[in-house]
């Protein structure tokens, strides 16, 4: 090959390996041993290639929100404000269950509970979940503009209210949850949708 020395991995496969790894432990329980070992890499190459491991994770969650996490942004591609919160509740409760990933969500079991060493690491993940309930806000604002929420409806509340849901679907699925049943909550959660817009 011309023009230097081929890299020694795949960066993509590297990535998926720390996902999964960051995804089963969270950004504290997953050391850097952990972490080089699945990723079938040695630490000079984990920080040649990534900087650290803050750098990392923030790369790994990127990784997961274009892929196990991706249904985010494609249920906001529907058209009304209603089907984009169906769509993204129900997506939820397949993609926090598949049984070729760990269970729950990685944005949640991340960081929930982490030393003073990892306050970047939690604030990034709390970042990335108040963007999703800004970005259903600002859906909610939308709908209840053009009409199809009640002029009176509190786009922050309402979308609040889809956002524990959604946390809390997670978190049932890492409790051992079925899809079905996670699927029978988002029914029951839809019937808090505001009639008469």
């Amino acid at each position: 090959m011309a023009g230097g020395r081929p890299r020694a991995f795949d960066v993509d496969e590297a990535l998926d390996r720390a996902l999964e790894v960051f995804w089963r432990h969270g950004y504290e329980g997953a050391g850097i041993s952990q972490l080089t070992s699945a990723m079938g890499i040695n630490p000079p190459s984990l920080y040649n290639a990534f900087g650290n491991k803050q750098e990392l994770f923030r790369r790994v969650l990127d990784r997961y929100a274009d892929g196990p996490a991706g249904y985010m942004r494609e249920a906001f591609d529907e058209p009304t404000a209603r089907r984009v919160v169906e769509r993204l509740l129900h997506s939820a409760a397949d993609a926090t269950t598949r049984p070729d990933h760990p269970r729950g969500c990685l944005t949640l079991q991340g960081g929930l509970a982490a030393s003073p060493g990892a306050e970047k690491a939690v604030d990034e993940l709390a970042g990335r979940r108040a963007a999703g309930e800004v970005a259903l806000r600002m859906r909610m604002e939308r709908a209840r503009d053009e009409g199809e929420l009640p002029a009176g409806t509190d786009p922050a509340d309402l979308a609040r209210y889809f956002a524990t849901v959604l946390q809390g679907l997670a978190i049932q699925a890492v409790g051992g949850a079925s899809a079905d049943e996670l699927h029978r909550v988002v029914d029951l959660a839809m019937r808090a949708w505001p009639a008469g817009g």
